[in-house]
């Protein structure tokens, strides 16, 4: 298969971290689309990328754009999507895809009719580490997995208008961390959650700052998750089975996880892939994806995900966008 011609639609760090992972391959973006034109010449004269657009949506028409990647605010994702898929490109968009579920049903809508692939941009289901995971699971050596504890929070300075805290950006917790938590959750669980309890503590703003979400599915496996956007915790992930338990830290571009056995407390260290090289798994698996095998993006997870995500943020929180009340 020819070589993909990548566009970033955004030049934040991800955009960076998306060049750079090219470039590891021997490559660079094709083109380069943003808000603010200046900061796309900027972008594109620091990596030598010889495109870029006069406005956004000239990146939809372009017909040398194979795959774009969306790394704007999650709040905008939707309307670029709407364009993209429409023209008939591939896109990795970054998290969270959408606002909410419905959002997320019209997006997957407009692939199908397309044909083209859609994914969210969630480094945990393409590090080395949770497919190798996932066969020492398979191997029966842990036995039942019981229980999953997830934590993963960030102490940001009570800024109202930084996009952590700002309902007109869809700001909060949910949408920025906690779809890494339940990705996590999504990832190892056998069945996706149906019970679902949460309590949320709400910023000045009415944002959620903080919360507990405690988890169930219908084979009896259970998780908790702790996220807060005010009180620094470490981004770990415990799994525990019968026969032993598995830690991760900094779980979103796991490298390294520890398994301890509890029958003599033995413990085993797995190691596979590097987090540096996150966005190049990303890459490497979306192109894999767009030559046949769309299983391996995990689209039916984010799905899981976003209902999950929706469901308490909307009927349990009462916590809606602007863009949703419209």
């Amino acid at each position: 298969m020819r070589e993909l011609n990548w566009a970033t639609l955004g030049c934040g760090v991800i955009a960076n971290q998306l060049e750079q992972a090219l470039e590891g391959e021997g490559r660079k973006l094709y083109a380069v689309a943003n808000r603010t034109h200046d900061k796309g010449v900027a972008f594109a004269e620091k990596y030598g990328i010889g495109k870029v657009y006069d406005t956004i949506d000239d990146v939809f028409t372009d017909p040398d754009v194979d795959v774009i990647y969306i790394s704007t605010p999650h709040n905008t994702h939707i309307n670029f999507l709407r364009k993209a898929l429409g023209a008939g490109k591939h896109v990795l968009c970054e998290k969270s895809i959408t606002l909410n579920s419905e959002e997320l049903n019209e997006a997957v809508a407009l692939a199908a009719a397309n044909n083209v692939v859609l994914a969210e941009a969630m480094t945990l289901y393409h590090m080395p580490l949770y497919k190798k995971l996932n066969e020492v699971i398979a191997s029966g050596k842990l036995g039942e997995l019981k229980l999953i504890q997830m934590n993963f929070g960030s102490y940001k300075e009570y800024d109202m208008a930084n996009r952590f805290f700002n309902r007109n950006l869809a700001g909060g917790a949910m949408l920025d961390i906690g779809v890494y938590a339940l990705s996590f959750v999504r990832w190892f669980m056998s069945s996706t959650p149906d019970q679902i309890l949460s309590q949320v503590k709400l910023a000045p703003t009415g944002v959620d700052e903080q919360a507990g979400i405690l988890l169930t599915n219908k084979d009896g496996q259970m998780a908790t998750v702790t996220l807060s956007l005010h009180a620094k915790q470490p981004k770990r992930g415990l799994l525990s089975f019968d026969k032993g338990y598995v830690e991760i830290y900094d779980y979103p571009r796991g490298e390294r996880a520890t398994i301890t056995y509890v029958e003599d407390g033995h413990t085993e260290v797995i190691e596979a892939g590097e987090t540096a090289k996150a966005l190049a798994y990303e890459v490497a698996d979306m192109e894999a994806a767009i030559a046949g095998d769309r299983s391996i993006m995990h689209l039916d997870y984010t799905r899981d995900v976003m209902d999950m995500m929706t469901l308490i943020r909307r009927a349990q929180w009462g916590l809606s966008y602007p863009e949703e009340e419209q």
